[in-house]
């Protein structure tokens, strides 16, 4: 009896090319958005050259920065950073000091 080793990536995230899950999306999704700007240039009569020169090097911004997001933030990091986005930069709590530690007493 033969053994074919099967599913051996599950619990792995997406991976393509050295960029990893959530950059592997965004990258895709700007090259599509990049793809739509150009049709949408090059449609409302503006030159051809000039739609060319904006396709290549907004392509090559967006692959030099996604990879350099890749590269530092790692496979969670754009989570993370919405994370610490969502968290307050302090508290406020107006109530006073003395009633702060005072022990409440529950009927």
């Amino acid at each position: 009896m033969s053994h074919y080793p099967i599913n051996k990536g599950i619990g792995k995230s997406v991976e393509f090319k050295g960029l990893k899950s959530q950059y592997l999306f965004l990258f895709a999704g700007g090259l599509l958005t990049i793809f739509v700007l150009f049709v949408i240039l090059y449609m409302t009569g503006i030159g051809q050259w000039f739609c060319i020169g904006f396709g290549v090097i907004s392509s090559s911004v967006l692959v030099w920065q996604t990879f350099a997001l890749n590269r530092k933030y790692g496979e969670y990091g754009l989570m993370k950073l919405g994370a610490i986005r969502n968290h307050p930069n302090y508290l406020l709590n107006r109530k006073k000091i003395a009633r702060l530690f005072k022990h409440i007493h529950q009927k």
